[in-house]
């Protein structure tokens, strides 16, 4: 398995510090208010890297924190009348609530920064007795950036550079443009807890590098966000970490790519901002995993409505091919001549697609290539179908479909099957009274109604067909016609 690693900036052979054990931690919001899509794309990002390192074998510990106290929340509870705890405290809720709608599977550790403020504080007086922070009269305490002789290495960055065009904080009180806070000193209105400097709160950068720390042990394998928290969020941990316990702080940094919309960035300016929820609202969590992972998670995403209607799409014609594959492999003909070279390349088209679906993930998670292989197998699979009718070879077909629904789970895409027997108790009744049913089995029943319907049809008694089709509809059922024969089927 290569990895790209953001800080070496190349693919590199993965090797997990402790053998067959990966720890992986992923920055989590600020929980102000409902997600974005460009952050719901990150979180699904590393959702599918974790569920690939399991398939493959890891035991994966996976940590991810909330940001429940920031100046983004203290604004947005002085806007509404309300305490930053209710505010942040509604959107941790919200944020989990969405996560689990988009099938984001729950992080094995969920810390929060107000639950944390001891570890936060007990790495801030290491810094400070190490030289590498200092305090100022206001409580305040700020992180010396030119004491870390490695700061940059993360994002590339080099301190000179930074000094020009970069976004710096001005503050008369710290003593280096560059340095970052550590501390805030209590302001009136704000939450704040006891510390050696004062009543105050964290910075942001603050927080997760004590939670690694607590709860992942350093270093750890995998840290992974947003390309935009390389820097300066991701710089600014590794700087704090590698500061106060001097053991490197994580092996392999993965970040990515930004979601624009129709082409553009994505902002409330332009009308073209959407939150998760919003969207998930209108279209199913399925097609919206689908269409963010046919791009690779380092690459620039474009979202759009047109191309969700697309990836919706997709996934009816991937449910239907498994549909239609388990439907022959349950109703295969009597005696009817199988052609065993045609089943033979359909094995061998669903062992590639497999063998090049692993080769692919194993590739920096490459989930659109994985995507690709099975998209042809789906061809492949339509193509045998279509020539074999009603003599498909039960194993092939059997086979063939569970391999697709098997690579689907595995990034988390739940394919929308419509199960066969999935028919109301009244067709009983409706084929006795239409072609004198007498069994007392809802697939008997169906399968008489379809033997009458193609009876009618072949006697070009277009009345009768089409009796028996609008009584079907009258139970919102239909009649599907497939390269495997027809079928009975919820409209």
């Amino acid at each position: 398995m290569r990895i790209y690693n953001s800080q070496v900036r190349e693919k590199r052979e993965f090797v997990p510090i402790e053998e067959g054990k990966v720890r992986m931690y992923v920055c989590g919001p600020t929980v102000y208010d409902q997600i974005h899509i460009g952050n719901a794309r990150t979180f699904l990002s590393f959702d599918v890297i974790r569920r690939w390192l399991i398939a493959s074998g890891y035991e994966v510990t996976f940590a991810q924190n909330l940001t429940d106290v920031d100046d983004k929340i203290i604004n947005r509870a002085n806007e509404q009348g309300r305490t930053s705890e209710e505010v942040a405290s509604e959107f941790s809720d919200a944020f989990i609530e969405q996560m689990r709608r988009f099938n984001i599977m729950d992080p094995d550790i969920r810390p929060r920064a107000t639950k944390e403020i001891g570890p936060m504080i007990a790495m801030i007086k290491s810094l400070i007795e190490q030289g590498h922070a200092y305090a100022v009269d206001n409580g305040d305490v700020y992180f010396a950036v030119r004491s870390d002789e490695n700061y940059g290495e993360v994002s590339g960055r080099k301190i000179d550079d930074l000094m020009v065009g970069a976004r710096i904080e001005e503050n008369e009180d710290k003593r280096d443009p560059l340095d970052f806070a550590l501390w805030k000193g209590a302001k009136p209105g704000e939450p704040s807890w006891p510390s050696p400097w004062g009543d105050g709160r964290p910075g942001w950068h603050t927080e997760c590098a004590a939670m690694v720390h607590r709860y992942l042990g350093t270093p750890i394998d995998i840290h992974g966000g947003g390309g935009d928290l390389a820097f300066p969020h991701h710089e600014n941990e590794c700087a704090q970490a590698t500061c106060c316990w001097h053991v490197p702080f994580v092996n392999t940094w993965m970040h990515t790519g930004m979601l624009r919309v129709d082409g553009e960035k994505m902002s409330k300016s332009l009308g073209n901002f959407y939150t998760l929820k919003e969207v998930l609202d209108e279209h199913s969590a399925p097609a919206l995993r689908l269409l963010m992972l046919q791009t690779h998670y380092r690459s620039p995403l474009d979202f759009s409505y047109e191309r969700l209607e697309g990836a919706e799409n997709s996934l009816a014609r991937i449910a239907t091919a498994v549909e239609n594959l388990r439907w022959a492999a349950n109703h295969v003909e009597e005696g009817a001549a199988v052609d065993e070279q045609a089943a033979q390349k359909l094995i061998a088209a669903t062992e590639a697609a497999s063998a090049e679906f692993e080769a692919q993930m194993n590739d920096d998670f490459n989930t659109a290539g994985a995507l690709a292989a099975y998209f042809n197998l789906v061809t492949e699979a339509n193509t045998y179908l279509e020539q074999a009718a009603g003599a498909v070879d039960e194993e092939a077909a059997v086979v063939c479909a569970a391999s697709i629904m098997g690579a689907f789970a595995i990034l988390g895409i739940e394919v929308p099957i419509r199960e066969a027997l999935d028919l109301p108790d009244e067709l009983v009744g409706l084929a006795a009274d239409l072609v004198g049913f007498e069994g007392d089995g809802i697939e008997a029943a169906a399968e008489a109604l379809l033997a009458a319907r193609a009876e009618a049809r072949a006697a070009k008694d277009w009345g009768r067909a089409d009796a028996i089709r609008d009584r079907l509809n009258e139970l919102g059922l239909m009649v599907e016609d497939t390269n495997a024969g027809a079928r009975i089927k919820r409209a």
